[in-house]
């Protein structure tokens, strides 16, 4: 893993290959992310790279978080996030990293925060059936069902599909393709969805697989 970057989603739109064929993407506005640390084994106990994005008022930073930039020699940013890369030797604190070092055909891996849906029935959040609408069921049929004997075990199991909180989780989507790289506007077109409503922050880097 030797390329990462960070970046908020713009949309989804679709694109058209020579040949005619729709190829659904989602343009991320990637970079440029300033590299705030380079983390080593012999110092921090292993190696990482630090990059920031979205330039911040000095106002709106405490002095610890104000302190790393300065220390950098780069303005300071909304969001910082930390890469585990194998290789840094191509990285430089106070250089910039842009979408320019992606390029079309490159296998990535997409991290966000999944849309909140706030409290969820079964159905929405398990993708479970309905009940059946006849005599004895009812009057509402979107509930969860039985939840099992009420002699033994006298208890529901752990783990159980309920209602609940549904979404703002980590969400990784893998091995995702790079169709396009404009450089001039800061731009990836990924093919397929990733996690987050527009205007979320993503992390893109090499994918695992």
């Amino acid at each position: 893993m030797n390329k990462a970057i960070i970046g908020r989603k713009a949309g989804m739109t679709q694109i058209f290959t020579p040949e005619g064929k729709v190829i659904p993407v989602t343009v991320i506005e990637a970079g440029p992310c300033p590299v705030v640390q380079i983390k080593t084994v012999e110092k921090d106990g292993y190696a990482a790279l630090k990059l920031g994005f979205d330039e911040a008022k000095e106002k709106a930073l405490n002095k610890p978080d104000l302190g790393q930039f300065k220390k950098a020699g780069v303005k300071p940013c909304k969001v910082l996030k930390e890469f585990r890369l194998s290789d840094l030797s191509a990285y430089e604190v106070g250089k910039e990293v842009k979408v320019d070092a992606f390029a079309a055909g490159d296998r990535v891996d997409v991290h966000g925060v999944s849309k909140g849906h706030g409290f969820s029935g079964v159905i929405k959040r398990w993708n479970q059936h309905r009940l059946k609408e006849t005599h004895g069921v009812g009057p509402v049929h979107r509930e969860p069902g039985s939840m099992g004997a009420n002699s033994s075990p006298s208890r529901v199991f752990k783990n159980k599909r309920l209602a609940g909180q549904y979404g703002v989780e980590n969400v990784t989507v893998l091995n995702l393709e790079v169709v396009r790289v404009d450089a001039e506007r800061n731009c990836l077109l990924i093919k397929g969805s990733v996690p987050g409503p527009n205007g979320a922050v993503v992390t893109i880097n090499d994918t695992v697989k």
